[in-house]
């Protein structure tokens, strides 16, 4: 072989070694790790405990309760821009949950002021605030006397199932049971039908109804920006939501 082939061989072995070694060279795409913050509040009972830390004059477990500033949540979200532990999301659930306690409604409708961060007076306690916070603490109340009274021991069922049944074997074979006839009062009437609002109902100081959750509670629309309409609710908790979830009252 000439000397000419013999070099274009050693050409090309070094050419694929070249190549070999770029393709081992090419970077590998990285992937990144996100470490979650372990400090990161998980429970709403935790962020609540949160508030009565951060702003224990303000907020209260038991004694000392006040009604709370209407558009509180706002001025919590600044206080916390920095909180990489909390968001704002957990504070608005947490302040849902802290508006529904009993003693909060309780103090709605016996404490004339409501309250900033700074524990000051701001302003009174609408009259319509006052009548949602008894309205609402009868409901509540009477949903956990019903619960409570379905959580009792069955042994009372059974011991009246017992004594019944040895009644029965003890009296006339060809007695009849008495037929109970259903109490047509006390059936539960079917809710009213609920109307979405139009476009041209929505406006600045509009009655409304703004579903949260399952739950619709009366409110009125103090702002409308775009999309987003906020709406002061009768606990007194100011609301960002959609046009999809506000109804006629």
């Amino acid at each position: 072989m000439s000397t000419t082939g013999n070099q274009e061989i050693t050409d090309i072995k070094q050419d694929v070694n070249d190549i070999e070694r770029t393709n081992t060279e090419v970077e590998q795409p990285k992937t990144e790790v996100v470490l979650e913050n372990p400090d990161k509040l998980k429970d709403i009972n935790a962020v609540i405990s949160f508030l009565y830390k951060e702003f224990s004059v303000c907020f209260k477990e038991k004694d000392g309760i006040k009604p709370l500033k209407v558009g509180i949540f706002k001025d919590i979200a600044q206080k916390i821009e920095d909180n990489d532990n909390v968001s704002k999301t957990q504070i608005r659930q947490a302040l849902r949950k802290y508006t529904s306690h009993w003693r909060y409604l309780e103090a709605v409708s016996k404490v004339e002021f409501r309250i900033d961060l700074d524990g000051n007076d701001c302003e009174k306690v609408e009259q319509e605030h006052i009548e949602h916070a008894l309205k609402a603490l009868e409901e509540s109340r009477a949903k956990f006397a019903k619960r409570k009274k379905q959580q009792r021991p069955r042994n009372d069922t059974a011991k009246k199932s017992f004594k019944s049944g040895s009644r029965n074997k003890s009296g006339d074979k060809g007695t009849k049971p008495a037929v109970v006839k259903p109490n047509n009062e006390n059936a539960p009437r079917r809710a009213g039908k609920i109307i979405a609002l139009t476009a041209e109902q929505i406006k600045l100081n509009a009655k409304v109804k703004v579903k949260l959750g399952q739950t619709l509670v009366n409110g009125t629309i103090t702002e409308i920006n775009k999309d987003d309409i906020h709406v002061v609710i009768v606990t007194g908790m100011l609301v960002k939501t959609k046009a999809e979830s506000l109804y006629t009252i």
